[in-house]
């Protein structure tokens, strides 16, 4: 990990060696560029100069080197501003769910300065005072109805850890009431519930950031690199998805096997995270159709729960263990996708992004849901011979929970914009929920996402 800025505080140490909120000139011909476009464009920084006019130098993922500026006086300016909005008082937090997930927020939020937990919210009562105290968590008010909490409780942010059945009503809520809402994935069950959880946030001129911390992952980062330097070229193909072999996850709760709760089975679960690693790499092309399938053949048989020892779960398995689709992507790209919670085989394929100028290899895991343990390999020709590129594999980022809680709670602060934002995930909502409708269906449909 670099920092550009001599002297800077941590916080605004970026792994990519840039900070993302500064803007950086040209020294050749005087352009300027943000920090988040030039990140997000596969630059990185490799040198410095500490003189009152910072000269850094950067490069992409393999060619091309620029050259930029960086006025030290006024990114010191800069962060003295951000900081008395930070110091001013600390940022309101309450909880919606305090099941299993809910510990991640928490911890996360109780690692920031600058913010405070206020009040939880669960179903049952008693559990989120129960919850909050394995945290001690003191002066926390305590509601079984998040209604109640929003309505009577001072608060700048929500957290939503609720089932996915939920997840839009109690975004939606707390948007009209002026919240900012961190919401964990999936975004929601169905199409309708995304489109509607987005005109909310746009009445409400809030933020809603979905809760995809692999995006925060150095490894994940070098995928997007790789696939917006160009050096694949034209991307045409995908094929990604993963699994678990036998990983019902039924060990700590009921509700992800049951639809009036979870609504989605392994495609909401750790589906959604698959596809995003490939959307957000390509840059989030609109999904145009759909064929796909979701069975459950696994789910409703007391053998699969033999490792766990809850053979009475087969009778509550309500929602799928296995999905794969075909989707048509704008641009030309054919995503082929395929996710299990229960197979009889260790992986059902890496992930691989095809292009015209090369292709890349993703080794597969169970979930996608934080990083990898092998590095990434490109396929592309060298003089007209086939040649095989190793990306070595960077450290795995360790804090990501806290990296999504502070750049959400960053957001609010700078009025900038969801560090995963709606506009984004609602394209992976729309592929779950075509496969959904697809596999009742029994053909291909199209994606038709309404205007916002």
């Amino acid at each position: 990990m670099y920092n550009p800025i001599p002297n800077a505080p941590d916080e605004y140490i970026h792994l990519d060696g840039l900070d993302e909120t500064a803007i950086y000139t040209d020294a050749e011909n005087g352009k300027k560029y943000g920090g988040d476009l030039l990140v997000n464009s596969g630059w990185h920084f490799v040198n410095k100069s500490d003189n009152q006019s910072l000269i850094i130098v950067l490069k992409n993922n393999f060619t091309e080197e620029k050259t930029m500026s960086l006025d030290l006086n006024n990114f010191t300016n800069n962060q003295n501003e951000k900081s008395n909005i930070k110091s001013d008082r600390k940022l309101r937090i309450g909880i919606i769910g305090t099941g299993g997930i809910s510990g991640g927020h928490i911890k996360s939020y109780l690692a920031q300065p600058d913010a405070e937990i206020v009040a939880g919210c669960d179903l049952i009562p008693g559990k989120a005072e129960k919850k909050f105290a394995e945290f001690e968590i003191k002066d926390a008010k305590y509601f079984t109805d998040y209604k109640e909490m929003i309505d009577t409780v001072p608060m700048d942010a929500v957290s939503v850890c609720t089932y996915n059945r939920t997840h839009a009503e109690c975004a939606i809520y707390a948007l009209e009431h002026g919240l900012n809402v961190l919401l964990e994935k999936p975004m929601s069950v169905t199409l309708d519930e995304a489109v509607a959880i987005r005109r909310a946030e746009k009445k409400s001129d809030k933020i809603v950031s979905v809760g995809f911390q692999p995006r925060f992952d150095a490894n994940m980062k070098m995928i997007k690199k790789i696939v917006q330097s160009g050096e694949l070229g034209r991307v045409y193909y995908v094929q990604t998805g993963g699994g678990r072999r036998h990983g019902i996850p039924v060990s700590w709760t009921d509700t992800f096997i049951q639809d009036d709760k979870a609504g989605l089975g392994a495609l909401g679960d750790i589906g959604c995270y698959s596809i995003d690693l490939v959307m957000n790499a390509l840059g989030n092309p609109k999904p145009l159709t759909v064929t796909g399938t979701a069975t459950d053949y696994f789910g409703t048989t007391p053998e699969a729960y033999s490792q766990v020892g809850r053979p009475e779960c087969a009778k509550m398995f309500s929602v799928d263990d296995f999905a794969s689709a075909y989707i048509r992507l704008e641009g030309g790209i054919i995503l082929d996708f395929r996710i299990a919670w229960y197979m009889h085989l260790d992986t059902p394929g890496d992930t691989i992004i095809m292009g015209t100028k090369g292709s890349l290899r993703v080794p597969s895991t169970d979930c996608w849901n934080g990083t990898f343990d092998k590095p990434l390999k490109i396929y592309h020709d060298v003089a007209g011979e086939p040649v095989e590129t190793v990306i070595p594999l960077l450290p795995a980022t360790k804090d990501l929970w806290n990296r999504k809680i502070r750049s959400f709670l960053d957001a609010i602060i700078t009025g900038g914009k969801a560090p995963v934002p709606t506009d984004e995930i609602i394209y992976n909502q729309a592929i779950l929920d075509g496969i959904e409708r697809s596999s009742k269906c029994g053909h291909e449909v199209s994606i038709e996402i309404p205007g916002i």
